[in-house]
């Protein structure tokens, strides 16, 4: 017989109230998503609309004035436990269950979240680029040659297997493409090839070799020697291993450098550029101006909305006689939803300020004198300085932009790590970064320097910075080792 074990065990447990989940999801929204969201919001909530609530409470309908006092008590208890930690979801229903209708309109407090709006701005509507997709341009392309149905039936799946950089999707199988239209593998990829002949050239390619090759063929005129070079040599020519390719090629340097600049000037990336939607434009979250001397912070948040509950449904849910229990039911939680959804907006744009003003004062002298001077920092300075979780912080500064006298950063720029020079000064990465940088576009292309020698010089700067830290940054800056850097 097996031995049952009664005891009591402590343990601490965090319930975030959906209050508080809804707060956190449009936190890490940028403001593109955020106006997507708040337009799915519209088109869901039926409560919800657009529009200054210009209504104050005394224009609302109201019974006797105990029942109004009783609904105002009970109304202060639900916001009361809707700030606790503790708070259950089941008992969020049932509040909103034993709620009467008018407290969602009386109470003034828990109400009281509309943002004023300058009535003095004019209100236009953000302007959007109209541009056809990658897949668009392709198809269209496509319906132009002289292709039997079953032909461009396979060429459109084909295209819709090509990614935004350009290149076809190394999931799709040739052989089973061939197999569905019963047809053969050499004739699906003669249809490719048309396809990479469309505009852009090399698109459908399936390595950056093949991109090269479509390339240079369908110049009027290509370079042989270049065009030998990819189709016969690509290992050597990836690798820059220049002698080989000398010998094989029997040609003089100039002309292998002539041939050379030919491949250099070829799209690796045709898909991107007018057809990647990466590419499209940066909207700053934030604007930050010096007015008068002192750092300004503004949301840029012009194209959002002011939100509100339709008047109609108000009135329809203060009239008991003409609506019945049940839609009075459902309309009573749709607005609750839309309450919580304004107070999230609200709350949204008051954290992001209040973290955009800390960062500010924590990188004064960035914001003043340019990002030479950017200073060393870490998110949970930031938190506790305003008083909140890290997690709030990083999910403010996820995604978000700011526009500054010296361009248009991350959030996430302003936090670094720091590493002390000989001095015990505290400098930031991003400084180091930099001079990493400097140092590899000044060297000579024909001996690269080594992440042993960079790291050498940085020493002699007052960095003492490791080889194999060199060699983290110069990844993350995207620079290459000093093997494929070496120039012909």
């Amino acid at each position: 017989m097996n031995n049952i074990y009664l005891g009591q065990s402590l343990r601490m447990e965090q319930k975030l109230t959906p209050q508080q989940i809804l707060l956190s999801t449009l936190l890490q929204l940028p403001l593109l998503s955020l106006e997507q969201r708040i337009k799915s919001e519209l088109e869901q909530n039926p409560v919800l609309e657009e529009g200054d609530d210009e209504e104050t409470a005394d224009d609302v309908v109201s019974e006797d004035q105990a029942e109004e006092k009783e609904i105002r008590t009970e109304l202060e208890e639900l916001d009361k436990n809707s700030s606790s930690e503790e708070y259950d979801v089941k008992e969020l229903e049932k509040a909103q269950d034993e709620t009467e209708i008018e407290d969602l309109f009386k109470d003034e407090d828990t109400f009281e979240i509309r943002i004023p709006k300058d009535k003095n701005v004019e209100e236009y509507e953000r302007p959007e680029i109209n541009r056809s997709t990658l897949t668009e341009h392709l198809r269209e392309q496509l319906h132009e040659l002289n292709l039997s149905e079953q032909d461009l039936e396979i060429g459109e799946e084909l295209i819709w297997y090509i990614r935004d950089d350009g290149y076809l999707d190394p999931q799709l199988d040739l052989n089973d493409l061939a197999e569905k239209y019963e047809t053969t593998p050499a004739h699906v990829e003669e249809i490719l090839f048309k396809i990479q002949k469309l505009d852009p050239t090399g698109v459908g390619a399936r390595n950056l070799r093949e991109c090269l090759l479509a390339q240079l063929e369908d110049q009027s005129l290509p370079d042989p020697v270049a065009v030998d070079i990819i189709k016969n040599h690509f290992t050597d020519f990836k690798n820059k291993r220049f002698d080989k390719l000398l010998n094989a090629l029997e040609i003089d340097k100039e002309r292998l450098q002539e041939a050379i600049e030919e491949i250099i000037r070829l799209n690796p990336k045709p898909g991107e550029g007018l057809f990647d939607s990466r590419t499209n434009y940066i909207i700053p979250d934030f604007i930050v101006e010096k007015v008068d001397g002192k750092f300004v912070v503004t949301l840029n948040d012009w194209n959002i909305p002011p939100l509100r509950i339709s008047p109609t449904y108000k009135n329809m849910l203060l009239d008991k006689k003409n609506t019945d229990s049940e839609t009075r039911n459902y309309i009573r939680k749709k607005v609750e939803n839309a309450r919580w959804f304004i107070n999230s907006i609200h709350q949204r744009k008051i954290t992001m300020l209040k973290v955009m003003e800390a960062i500010i004062q924590k990188q004064y002298d960035f914001f003043e004198k340019g990002p030479d001077y950017i200073k060393p920092l870490i998110m949970r300075e930031i938190a506790e300085m305003i008083e909140m979780d890290i997690s709030t912080v990083s999910r403010v500064c996820n995604g978000k932009y700011v526009q500054t006298d010296y361009g248009v950063f991350e959030l996430k720029y302003f936090f670094n790590e720091r590493i002390e020079n000989e001095d015990g000064e505290e400098i930031a990465t991003p400084r180091i970064k930099k001079r990493i940088k400097e140092i590899v576009e000044a060297e000579d292309s024909k001996k690269p320097l080594s992440d042993d020698k960079i790291s050498a010089l940085l020493k002699k700067e007052g960095f003492p910075i490791a080889r194999r830290t060199v060699a983290k940054y110069r990844e993350q800056l995207g620079i290459p080792v000093a093997r494929l850097r070496r120039g012909l």
